[in-house]
């Protein structure tokens, strides 16, 4: 185990994430717990992260205006949850839902989902957003580029009409370039386009990539594996600049720890260093999210 284990990509399914997808119906047909209030649902993710030995987590409010959810957590156990938010940058109120979730929440990173909402990186409309971030030091921008599958959505048969067009992580590059001082997340490694994303990473050093889920886009790249993902991300962005996270979200599943075990063991066989090791699972976590007095 590393000397700490934190995770960066935990999604927070709370009630009004299942109101927005049929409620109790849809809780139902996937067979999963229902979350209760925002503040059982942070118990039982603390409770899970004691159990696995890991020391904190960020949680993702998954749909747009759930950000209170969210807060509602972090301020129960805010030396062990690091609040994220969805914000939708087309919606005339996006700005100001943000500033919210930062400044009355305590939340601290905005995700974007570029193909999720069917806009570019380019749109006029995504500036004021990361405007908030910059304007307040601290707060982080994840931005999903890549395959993006919702699962729960797959398994209601409910329509995904994502635009992959907007998912490309050159995108984020011209952004990147221009608010130096915001730190930028990547998650899964740039699901599908690594090569564009370690480009982006090498040409601007505030933007990080978190390894979290099964990473199986690795299938889209024939001959590649984890071990040569690790490898070739340590070698281009630095071990400085990845974080662990594992794509956790429901319950009674849980937290993960399938996927820790296959990235442990992808750094095992690359030969990793505890020092590398260290920063990856806990240290560059802590370091951009610092525990709050």
């Amino acid at each position: 185990m590393p000397s700490s284990l934190n995770d960066a990509h935990c999604h927070f399914f709370s009630t009004p994430f299942f109101a927005a997808l049929g409620g109790d119906t849809a809780l139902k047909t996937l067979a999963w717990e229902a979350p209760g209030s925002a503040d059982d649902l942070a118990d039982h993710w603390v409770a899970e992260l004691d159990w696995h030995h890991v020391a904190r987590a960020a949680v993702i409010a998954s749909v747009p205006g759930d950000a209170e959810s969210v807060g509602a957590a972090v301020r129960r156990h805010p030396s062990r949850l690091v609040g994220f938010f969805m914000v939708d940058p087309t919606q005339a109120t996006a700005a100001v839902s943000a500033a919210d979730a930062i400044d009355r929440d305590g939340l601290r990173t905005m995700c974007l989902f570029p193909a999720m909402h069917r806009y570019s990186l380019h749109d006029a409309r995504v500036r004021p957003v990361v405007d908030v971030a910059a304007g307040r030091p601290g707060t982080a921008v994840f931005v999903h580029c890549g395959v993006l599958s919702v699962g729960v959505r797959k398994k209601l048969g409910l329509p995904s009409p994502f635009d992959m067009r907007f998912s490309n992580p050159i995108d984020l590059h011209a952004i990147a370039l221009t608010y130096p001082n915001v730190p930028f997340i990547v998650p899964h490694f740039g699901a599908g386009f690594f090569r564009e994303a370690l480009m982006v990473a090498d040409l601007c050093p505030n933007v990080r990539f978190d390894t979290s889920s099964s990473n199986a886009w690795i299938g889209y790249h024939p001959g590649l594996t984890l071990s040569t993902v690790f490898r070739q991300a340590l070698a281009v962005v630095g071990a400085d600049r990845l974080l662990f996270g594992t794509d956790s979200s429901f319950f009674p599943r849980g937290w993960v720890r399938d996927v820790y075990q296959q990235q442990a063991a992808a750094l095992d066989e690359i030969g990793a260093s505890a020092e590398v090791r260290d920063k990856i699972f806990g240290g560059n976590f802590d370091r951009l999210f610092p525990i709050r007095p």
